[in-house]
């Protein structure tokens, strides 16, 4: 496939499974039942119609506000089809991140679904009113000016159902991530990028086969649970399971025990979750393999999770601008606490801070090139930069490799915290902390929790005279920012390790909180 051969990636999720003769094949289950291949086909079409009549044009984005369902999918390879580019968005944000991104997008269309339309709207307001928002439902409520899934389709009745002609090269999506600044900016992925790590990740690592059956823990707008749940079951004509609810160990003991996954992708704090759970061991008995990422999956955890339930786990790595896992255990070949080797079609590389390599065996800054990496950050030219040396993607990670090949990580090269599989940024965190009557300083910092999973932990110094109250302060986090942002602790400290020039020393503050906690135990 050149770069300039016709290629859109709805066309090569569903309407060339429809054309090889599988329309009839269970492609989605969600809260609506089971929709095939066919029936799959029929809604993106009409989707893509109907944004067409409401003046979306090629190349504008739709940012995707929703709940995993049927419409979620439909709206996201709709907007492909028509050669919008669709923007799936975390819905553990609040309006007002959600108004930023709105604006930083200029989207075009706000869709959302019904757990989420308050925050939506509220969103829309604060930016003007500019952003039309799509319902994915029909229920009565909200401004005249919204539209109604069913009107959607209405309005598209009359327009073209056919492929635009986008290049393998053309923008198809956008993701936000944080990444190693803690500012939100949209990663542009290509049309092009959907069929590569389905290749190389779908079929060789997972061997994904039209008899699966996938459900992930990692909801749709994450780059983790868009691959799971729509990506490569999709391009292997196999099912994906939808769940709109909070992945809770109850939530998906249920949804295994009545759609019987074949593949399971969970993070290893779901999977730390699930042993604290008192479920049965006959779970997972569907599942033949289970993936995570996300975070490093601690061998413990490993070790206790394949015990118990009798399935093994393959960990990897992937970050929002490689669109899915660059970096994975295999299935046969696991080597527990590590990362694994490459994934077919990607490149690795450990080098220092003068961007040479280093030797096997000693700890250097990851590197990767490959054929699904982001095109940069819309409009972030400085930052777009940064992040590449030529073809090269530094991933902000710092690695050792054995003289294996297997890969394992020692922890970020910077200040931010993976949490839950989920970046934080510890400045976003402490301007809230300091933002609170009575806090004079604060550092956030990673620790482990009793799994070895990283956690948010915040130390705070009080003005003088002040009494906090840490609980009150979490509190307060969790109120402006979303939650997963939220320090698990509140620590009171006196004062704060600092430099001589009066920066943090984090690996000191990280110390200190590790100390405090262990005499809580």
């Amino acid at each position: 496939m050149s770069n300039r051969d016709l290629f859109n990636a709805s066309w090569y999720l569903v309407d060339r499974q429809v054309e090889a003769g599988h329309g009839d094949r269970p492609a989605v289950i969600g809260p609506t039942g089971t929709w095939t291949y066919a029936q799959l086909a029929a809604e993106v079409a009409a989707c893509a119609a109907g944004l067409r009549a409401l003046g979306v044009r090629p190349e504008e984005r739709i940012v995707l506000f929703c709940a995993d369902r049927i419409e979620l999918l439909a709206g996201y390879l709709g907007a492909l089809r028509m050669g919008a580019v669709p923007v799936p968005v975390s819905t553990m944000y609040r309006d007002t991140e959600l108004a930023e991104l709105l604006v930083d997008s200029r989207a075009r269309m706000l869709l959302t679904s019904p757990e989420f339309a308050e925050t939506a709207r509220a969103a829309v307001t604060l930016t003007g009113g500019a952003v039309p928002l799509i319902r994915t439902d029909d229920t009565p409520g909200g401004a005249d000016t919204e539209i109604s899934w069913t009107r959607l389709a209405e309005a598209g009745a009359a327009e073209s159902t056919e492929l635009y002609p986008t290049w393998a090269e053309s923008t198809a999506f956008w993701l936000y991530t944080s990444g190693t600044t803690g500012v939100p900016k949209a990663a542009m992925h290509r049309h092009g990028s959907v069929a590569y790590v389905a290749e190389h990740y779908g079929k060789q690592v997972l061997g994904i086969r039209p008899e699966d059956r996938c459900f992930s823990v990692a909801k749709l707008f994450f780059a983790y649970g868009l691959g799971n749940s729509a990506l490569f079951p999709l391009s292997a004509g196999a099912t994906t399971i939808l769940e709109p609810a909070r992945p809770t160990p109850e939530v998906v003991a249920e949804a295994l025990a009545k759609h019987q996954p074949t593949l399971f992708f969970g993070v290893p704090t779901f999977y730390a979750a699930v042993l604290a759970a008192d479920l049965p061991t006959d779970t997972f008995a569907s599942v033949r393999l289970c993936a995570s990422a996300g975070e490093p999956l601690p061998a413990e955890l490993y070790k206790r999770f394949t015990s118990r339930f009798g399935v093994d786990i393959i960990d990897g790595i992937g970050s929002t601008e490689a669109l899915h896992i660059f970096l994975s255990n295999a299935p046969g070949e696991v080597r527990p606490g590590t990362t694994g080797r490459p994934v077919p079609g990607y490149d690795l590389r450990l080098v220092d801070d003068d961007d040479q390599p280093v030797p096997i065996g000693t700890p250097g800054n990851l590197q990767l090139r490959g054929g699904s990496l982001t095109t940069g950050y819309w409009c972030r030219t400085e930052t777009t930069r940064a992040a590449f040396l030529g073809e090269w993607l530094r991933t902000g990670d710092t690695y050792v490799v054995d003289d294996e090949g297997y890969y394992s990580c020692l922890g970020r090269s910077n200040d931010m915290i993976k949490a839950g599989g989920i970046w934080v940024s510890p400045g976003e965190v402490e301007a809230c902390l300091l933002a609170q009557p009575g806090v004079a300083q604060a550092a956030v910092v990673a620790v482990p929790d009793a799994d070895g999973l990283d956690k948010p932990v915040a130390c705070v110094v009080a003005v003088k005279g002040a009494v906090l109250d840490p609980e009150a302060l979490i509190v307060a986090c969790r109120a402006s920012l979303a939650s997963f942002k939220r320090p698990r602790h509140v620590l009171v400290v006196d004062e704060l390790p600092l430099t001589a020039t009066g920066k943090i020393r984090r690996f000191q503050v990280r110390e200190l909180a590790r100390q405090l906690l262990d005499q809580r135990t």
